[in-house]
């Protein structure tokens, strides 16, 4: 019943809106799939206008068919970025609620996973981000994924086709979240894994299960880094080619942020390299003090590191 609820409530929100194919579905004339004139099928990944929607089918517009107008099914759609468009509709905020009234977000456990660019860049020299050393993302902590816990709390309510291109890592396939231009513009800074298509992968898989609005998740995750990179990220810079020992960054996250903060970040390394930053929190929104309160004690897995330079690592 909810979900049929949820369905037709989608399908009222799409009208006039473009909704984003995620199976390759027949594309009839008729309401009731009788006729597909041509063999027209959805082509996964392209954006398709609503004009009408009736008995959980939208009524397309396909450029390249004759005709042009033809039923399909809702469920061949993501449903997210039908209902993204319509972020501050009254009633779409109802509809959000109706499925969240069960879920406190103060009580959610996440970890926020940032990575120290010039290690990441080591073995991905291939990416996009990557090059000229890193680009302007040299020397940073940048975002990599916000992950609510416990790690098996992935794909919340995402289309099983839609998490197959995932799983392929056909990221360019993935449909683009709806975001601010103060997102965007925070996301140019510290999460260049963008260029990518990262944000397309950590949205399908670990924001849908923070919340149903992909802004809120980047923008809590963007602000938390941002906070991070001009804190410890300023100790790292300063340590850049330097053996530093674990017990010295979390004194300096302490200094810096709150006392509270010393068993609730981590540092993982890959070799005698940093590799990440780990910062366990409780809730949402980007108050780091009052998201590591009650967070969860988090292990890291090296006394000390180096803090790699960018371009290749040399002992």
């Amino acid at each position: 019943m909810k979900k049929a609820l949820f369905l037709s409530l989608v399908a009222a929100f799409a009208l006039g809106k473009e909704v984003i194919a995620t199976k390759e579905c027949q594309a009839y004339n008729d309401l009731k799939h009788n006729k597909n004139y041509g063999d027209i099928k959805l082509k996964i990944g392209k954006s398709y206008k609503v004009i009408d929607s009736k008995k959980n089918n939208y009524y397309i517009t396909i450029l390249d068919a004759n005709p042009k107008n033809r039923w399909v099914d809702i469920s061949c759609f993501n449903q997210e970025n039908a209902t993204n468009s319509e972020q501050k509709s009254g009633i779409l905020d109802k509809v959000k609620s109706f499925f969240s009234k069960n879920k406190n977000s103060d009580n959610l456990d996440s970890v926020l996973v940032l990575s120290w660019h010039n290690s990441f860049c080591e073995n991905h020299s291939n990416k996009k981000e990557c090059k000229r050393d890193g680009g302007e993302a040299k020397n940073r902590l940048v975002l990599h994924g916000l992950w609510p816990q416990p790690r098996k709390n992935v794909y919340c309510g995402v289309d099983k086709e839609l998490i197959k291109l995932d799983k392929a890592k056909r990221w360019n396939a993935l449909p683009e979240p709806k975001l601010s231009k103060e997102t965007l513009e925070l996301m140019a800074i510290y999460m260049p894994g963008f260029k990518s298509n990262l944000h397309r992968h950590e949205w399908i898989k670990h924001g849908t299960c923070y919340s149903k609005d992909a802004n809120k998740y980047f923008l809590d995750a963007l602000l938390l880094t941002k906070k991070l990179d001009s804190t410890i990220g300023e100790y790292l810079r300063a340590n850049i080619g330097s053996k530093v020992k674990t017990i010295n960054l979390k004194k300096v996250a302490a200094r810096l942020i709150d006392s509270d903060i010393k068993n609730k970040i981590a540092v993982k390394c890959k070799r005698v390299i940093l590799n990440e930053i780990w910062l366990s929190i409780k809730g949402q929104g980007s108050d780091i003090k009052k998201l590591i309160k009650n967070a969860k004690p988090i292990k890291s897995n090296c006394i000390e590191f180096i803090v790699d330079a960018p371009g290749k690592f040399r002992h």
